[in-house]
């Protein structure tokens, strides 16, 4: 057996929900957000109001498709039932004095602006262009830190892993890798030919050839143009990061055979949109051992379990605590 001595917990995992979480809009389905309570866990209790305002985005867009009311009533039940399970870790936190303090969300803010290639200011700015507060987005990582605090206190000794298992998630992820040839770091820009900067195929080249010029002038460098024009992966600065040759789409490859490192590709158009590749670096391609990948692969064995082990933790605690699910909420 494999006991892992040092806390793996996913919490970096954990905190990118939250970012992701934090870019959803927070405009509900334009139903007026009532008080009044939802459920009652334990001494505390859950507002319909908050209920309305988790699952608010999801019932937009089901609303927009013709969802029945059978499928919002299922919405506002997961939403209620995820405020539940929220009210519940806050109870363990408050109880073992898990909470965590401000220079450990300062810290997690540091880490998701550096995953992500943003500074500090620009995560905050791009979180509150999309409708959320600082200090709601504050909290929000503060909930994900004290609930990665409570599993590894709660749930992180039950979790073992074998060799075996580690051994069988090298077979699925890698058993299938190449034995040779190239790889090559892209970035790419793409503006699409319907999409919110362009109407045709023909005006979006006209903004893909003007962002190539200036890039080529040294006026912005192609990362930041990517967060500026691109319909893909803006908030990545257009990284799609290392691919091996043969698993390219064929007119990526036709494009970029002659690239240098550093070079841009020309301008190409497709009837989806119009695209700009830039060769960042190329190198041989060398397989990956199960000694090099043996780590990552512990801790993502690791966190597969632990979350498995959380969700029956976590059902033991809803059958320790009173729990009264309001009638329209799910009661």
């Amino acid at each position: 057996m494999i006991d892992l001595s040092s806390p793996v917990l996913p919490l970096r995992l954990a905190l990118f929900l939250a970012i992701a979480f934090a870019f959803l809009p927070l405009s509900a389905s334009g139903e007026k957000l009532v008080e009044g309570i939802a459920a009652q866990v334990g001494n505390e209790i859950v507002l319909a109001s908050e209920v309305l305002e988790l699952a608010g985005p999801v019932e937009e867009r089901l609303r927009q498709a013709g969802a029945p009311p059978s499928e919002i009533a299922i919405v506002r039940k997961d939403a209620l039932e995820r405020l539940i399970e929220t009210k519940l870790i806050s109870s363990v936190v408050e109880r073992l004095e898990l909470g965590a303090d401000r220079e450990e969300v300062d810290n997690a803010i540091g880490a998701i602006a550096e995953d992500n290639g943003l500074t500090i200011d620009q995560l905050l700015a791009s979180v509150s262009s999309h409708g959320l507060g600082i200090d709601e987005y504050r909290a929000k990582i503060q909930g994900e830190i004290e609930r990665s605090k409570v599993i590894n206190a709660m749930v992180r000794s039950r979790v073992q892993i074998t060799e075996t298992e580690v051994r069988d998630l090298y077979d699925e992820e890698f058993g299938s890798q190449r034995s040779g040839g190239e790889e090559v770091h892209l970035r790419h820009i793409l503006v699409m030919a319907e999409g919110p900067r362009a109407t045709s195929v023909e005006s979006a080249c006209v903004l893909v050839s003007d962002a190539k010029t200036q890039i080529e002038r040294g006026e912005i460098t192609f990362v930041d143009m990517a967060r500026n024009v691109s319909d893909l992966n803006p908030e990545r600065g257009g990284e799609l990061g290392w691919m091996h040759t043969s698993d390219l789409a064929s007119w990526m490859s036709s494009t970029i055979k002659d690239l240098q490192p550093g070079q841009l590709s020309p301008v190409v158009e497709m009837p989806f949109g119009c695209n700009l590749l830039e060769l960042v670096e190329r190198r041989q391609f060398e397989a990956i051992s199960f000694e090099d990948a043996q780590t990552r692969l512990q801790n993502e064995v690791f966190q597969r379990k632990t979350e498995i082990e959380y969700v029956k933790w976590i059902d033991v605690l809803r059958g320790q605590t009173y729990i009264d699910r309001k009638a329209g909420f799910g009661g």
